[in-house]
């Protein structure tokens, strides 16, 4: 009997995919690199639009110098993801990522409307594998926030990366964001 192999699925480099993208095959489309695959990002309807700069303000009131606020912004996470979260709040300074994107952040914001359950799995997944402490959904579907803290390597048959604590945030709730030892944001503020 002749064994006939699997198909195998090409993974992308991020060098691979800026050739592309150089190439102007990404034109006037908004994709991002998530382990190796190329997808295409849903559109943004107006209450994410909203939701991210009123994330950013927030953000903005409680971290100090030395933080740099980046919206929808390329965040290098190993050779085959480069995400573009919400919001990622990185150590420096704008002039910090002149030359290269930044390769970790304190916190990452993701808004979630239709991506909600992309956002829990696969986001989840990267962000605990890339190490980044503190990762939050804003979650437009339910009205809450859902943070999510200690990355951590998982096991069973869904062995992978995964965060150790989630919580939820209801709209009358604050929430302090790691390691800024500044006051804490209430929720409703980050809500359209």
């Amino acid at each position: 009997m002749v064994s006939v192999p699997f198909p195998q699925i090409h993974t992308w480099t991020r060098d691979e995919y800026h050739r592309m993208a150089d190439m102007g095959l990404f034109l006037n489309r908004r994709v991002e690199l998530i382990e190796g695959q190329i997808l295409d990002m849903a559109a943004m309807k107006s209450p994410h639009a909203v939701a991210i700069d009123l994330v950013d303000a927030a953000l903005q009131s409680v971290f100090a110098n030395g933080y740099y606020i980046r919206q929808q912004k390329p965040l290098v996470l190993g050779d085959r993801s480069e995400p573009e979260p919400d919001i990622a709040v990185v150590s420096g300074t704008i002039r910090d990522y002149a030359t290269a994107h930044p390769r970790m952040a304190v916190l990452v914001v993701e808004v979630a409307d239709s991506s909600l359950t992309y956002d829990r799995t696969t986001k989840v997944s990267l962000y605990a594998k890339a190490g980044i402490p503190d990762y939050w959904i804003l979650n437009l579907v339910n009205h809450h926030l859902e943070v999510y803290r200690h990355p951590a390597a998982t096991v069973g048959p869904d062995a992978g990366w995964g965060y150790r604590q989630r919580t939820l945030y209801s709209a009358d709730t604050q929430v302090v964001p790691l390691g800024t030892g500044a006051g804490a944001i209430a929720v409703a503020d980050l809500l359209p």
